[in-house]
């Protein structure tokens, strides 16, 4: 089943007809909101707002473990995340939309970033972190929609909430990103650890603060008023991916946990084995 994670200034699903709510905490505590299980188009799909229903929740105050078990425990198998994101490339102007491949964590360790740990050891692969079935969808779907889209891209993730420094901007450049952001690391790596196919859709804002032109630095005035012109691109686009059959779910990505787990399932506790249990379907 797809998921849809709401980003900034998506609380919400428009045409999706509801079947129910699901507010359950998870064994890494409360998703971010509740998730919102529904049709669009005749095809269940689920909803979760990452901010929460009121953007309450900075990008380093999310529960991001508990937003993507719970999203699994409710039947995902597929993620497209919404996002706004800095553009750190000349050729990726504000208002254009992109789809990452890539993603660079700097946010330093911060973050719970992990299902495991705490007796329960694993290690899952994420040299390429993003379902290449999903990205291909969504960039076909932009083209037909003659929606300007940018693939095979590089997301700097960083710990926010402050806005960053021109050095942490070129220094980003010169590590080969193209985009900047606050929230999808660990979203998507979580995803990998819960076999869960995962893409974002970026919504480019600003031009950071790496211009030399300070009037092209990124400001939080700016990046509002032309992300919500931006949004309603990234929602038409939504709209007809969610009204369309998904593509195939990678089957590497849903067996990713097949050889990770390294200590043997006998000796994890009940609770574990439950929710390893929900991370392995």
């Amino acid at each position: 089943m797809l998921a849809i994670i709401g980003g900034t200034g998506i609380y919400r699903m428009e045409g999706i007809e509801l079947a129910d709510t699901i507010e359950e905490a998870t064994p890494f505590g409360r998703p971010s909101s509740a998730i919102v299980r529904g049709k669009l188009a005749g095809r269940e799909i689920l909803f979760l707002a990452r901010h929460g229903a009121q953007h309450q929740y900075l990008p380093h105050e999310i529960n991001y473990r508990a937003n993507i078990f719970a999203l699994k425990a409710s039947g995902a198998t597929q993620i497209i995340g919404i996002s706004a994101v800095g553009s750190l490339r000349a050729e990726i102007a504000p208002g254009d939309l992109a789809v990452p491949s890539q993603y660079f964590d700097w946010t330093r360790g911060r973050r719970p970033s992990t299902f495991f740990g705490e007796g329960i050891a694993a290690h899952v692969s994420t040299a390429n972190p993003v379902s290449a079935q999903l990205a291909q969808w969504i960039g076909a779907h932009a083209d037909r929609l003659e929606i300007r889209m940018h693939q095979d891209v590089t997301y700097a993730c960083v710990e926010g909430p402050r806005l960053g420094t021109r050095a942490e901007s070129l220094f980003l450049r010169q590590a080969g990103c193209h985009l900047v952001g606050m929230t999808n690391v660990p979203e998507a790596f979580l995803a990998r650890e819960a076999q869960i196919c995962y893409a974002t859709i970026g919504i480019a804002t600003d031009y950071d603060c790496w211009m030399d032109d300070p009037s092209s630095h990124v400001s939080a005035n700016g990046i509002w008023a032309l992300y919500q012109q931006s949004l309603q691109k990234a929602c038409k686009l939504l709209q007809a991916l969610l009204r369309d059959a998904p593509p195939p779910e990678d089957p590497e990505i849903r067996t990713a946990l097949q050889h990770a787990l390294l200590t043997p399932e006998t000796a994890l506790s009940e609770a574990q084995k439950t929710w390893f249990a929900v991370l392995k379907r």
